[in-house]
C-alpha cells in the first residue's frame, strides 16, 4: 500500500467514528488490517488536507489520552473538542473507552 491510499483509508476509517465516541490509534489500524502501524496512523492524521472533514480529535492512544503535551495548543484545542461533544476526562485526563470508545 502506498502511502497516499493508506493516509486516505485512515482518512476514511476515521471519519466514520461517530460524534461523542474515540478510537485509539492502534484500533485504527488494526481495522485496517496493519495492527503494529498505530504510529502510522498518527503520521496520516498529520498529512490530512486543510479543510478535509475528518474528525481528528475522535483519535486518542491507547490509555485513553491525548497523545499531544499537555501544555501544548493541539491538546488544549483536542479536549476543547471532545468535551463539546460530551466526552468526559477522569482525574488523570483519560477517557475510558468502555464508555466512550467507538465499536463499529
Amino acid at each position: 500500500m502506498t502511502s497516499g491510499s493508506w493516509n486516505e483509508s485512515v482518512w476514511q476509517m476515521v471519519a466514520r467514528i461517530p460524534h461523542g465516541r474515540v478510537a485509539s490509534y492502534g484500533q485504527i489500524a488494526h481495522m485496517l488490517g496493519a495492527p503494529r502501524k498505530a504510529r502510522h496512523v498518527g503520521y496520516a492524521l498529520a498529512a490530512a488536507p486543510e479543510g478535509r472533514d475528518i474528525p481528528w480529535q475522535r483519535v486518542i492512544n491507547g490509555r485513553g489520552m491525548i497523545s499531544f503535551p499537555s501544555d501544548s495548543h493541539q491538546h488544549r484545542l483536542q479536549k476543547a473538542m471532545l468535551l463539546e461533544e460530551g466526552l468526559q476526562f477522569d482525574a488523570k485526563g483519560r477517557i475510558d473507552f468502555r464508555l466512550f470508545g467507538w465499536q463499529p
